[in-house]
């Protein structure tokens, strides 16, 4: 296990260096001059060059210890992202006022989807081809259906506006958390049924249920001890997936519900072509996304013995 930890842990070496020499690249020489794109096309020659020296662009880009990418580089090794353009503060400050805000509408989200779709998954699956199956599998289906920005502006408009259940904008108490928690959960729900039905399809039918049945035990027991145990694997992967988000937010719902989580940073930078802010969420996204893949792979070995890390 520790050999096996040891050797993902270089691999990702690689990678990392490789996400950051493209980011570099992407924003530093793809993009066109900052300064032109922050200041706008009419920008004197002063000004541009004033916002270079601000910000290191009037810098050499490899050919020295003083280069810009050098100097990119030892900043993200330092935890240092820059300087955001839009608020004149670091870039680590910008993220830290607005993770948590992230993390509070997100981190429901996932756990509330998981602790209702499971469950209404091992109902199908108990069910499998009769009424109630097939009644919960076409309304995933129409949720499945229905575009995500269709539930916010029909939540906001039904539950928010008419209903007056809920605040429609704003960041000031939990309230105002609940109704994009909701609709974050809904418009989620129909996908997340569907495969987890199908995971755990995939295990009843296999022999050591008929096993299971042959020595008498329970359906019940059957499913949620063996069935759903055994399940477990994809149903990880799956919610692993989900987990990068929880930290870089959700871009619709935090924009349309005025939540300042990392979500409508990403885009507030992405309109006003603050590239340090955006650079960073394209770093940590990518880093987030190795260790999750990392620590998902070790839990394989915890939830299956038959599973060996080597």
């Amino acid at each position: 296990m520790k050999r096996y930890i040891l050797k993902r842990l270089l691999e990702m070496i690689p990678t990392t260096a490789g996400v950051l020499l493209l980011c570099f690249a992407l924003f530093h020489m793809v993009g066109g001059s900052p300064a032109e794109v922050v200041l706008g096309k009419h920008a004197t020659l002063q000004a541009i060059a004033d916002f270079n020296a601000k910000y290191g662009y009037d810098k050499p880009l490899f050919l020295s210890l003083d280069s810009q990418f050098f100097n990119y580089l030892k900043g993200v090794l330092s935890g240092d992202f820059g300087m955001s353009t839009e608020f004149g503060v670091p870039v680590t400050q910008v993220l830290r006022n607005g993770v948590m805000p992230s993390l509070l509408l997100t981190v429901p989200i996932l756990l509330l989807g998981v602790w209702v779709g499971v469950p209404l998954a091992v109902i199908c699956a108990a069910n499998r081809d009769g009424p109630l199956d097939r009644g919960i599998l076409v309304i995933s289906t129409v949720l499945m259906s229905v575009n995500y920005v269709v539930w916010i502006l029909l939540g906001q408009y039904l539950l928010a506006f008419r209903m007056r259940l809920f605040p429609v904008w704003g960041f000031e108490n939990w309230v105002y958390l609940c109704l994009p928690v909701i609709i974050g959960v809904f418009s989620g729900l129909g996908r997340d049924v569907r495969f987890y039905r199908t995971a755990v399809l995939d295990e009843i039918y296999k022999p050591y249920v008929r096993t299971a049945k042959a020595k008498g035990l329970g359906d019940a027991r059957i499913l949620f001890v063996h069935v759903l145990r055994n399940a477990l694997i994809p149903i990880v992967t799956y919610v692993s997936q989900a987990i990068p988000f929880l930290f870089t937010g959700s871009l619709l719902l935090e924009s349309f519900f005025g939540i300042p989580g990392l979500g409508c940073v990403s885009l507030n930078a992405v309109h006003s072509s603050d590239m340090a802010v955006v650079r960073a969420m394209v770093i940590i996204g990518a880093l987030l996304y190795q260790v999750v893949n990392l620590l998902t792979d070790i839990l394989y070995g915890r939830l299956d013995p038959r599973v060996r890390l080597s």
